[in-house]
């Protein structure tokens, strides 16, 4: 019998073609559109895509993004 995760675990990854994740929190201050220009920016900068995003009760986002793993440097985002 195979253990199960839970669903929602993000398991770090090492192999070369794999996914690495970087987690986000923006504030409750911030708009949609001006999370969504922030986002924008950073797949466009670093190569990341959106994985998941989460939007809480108090108006906090938590966002995962996520992009393959790659020999070259990129940056991490920011915020």
């Amino acid at each position: 019998m195979t253990r199960r995760r839970p669903a929602g675990t993000i398991v770090e990854v090492s192999a070369p073609g794999e996914y690495e994740y970087a987690p986000l929190r923006i504030p409750a201050g911030i708009s949609r559109s001006a999370a969504a220009q922030l986002m924008s920016m950073q797949s466009d900068t670093g190569g990341w895509e959106l994985a998941r995003l989460q939007l809480h009760a108090d108006g906090t986002r938590k966002v995962i993004m996520r992009r393959r793993m790659r020999l070259s440097y990129l940056p991490r985002p920011m915020v």
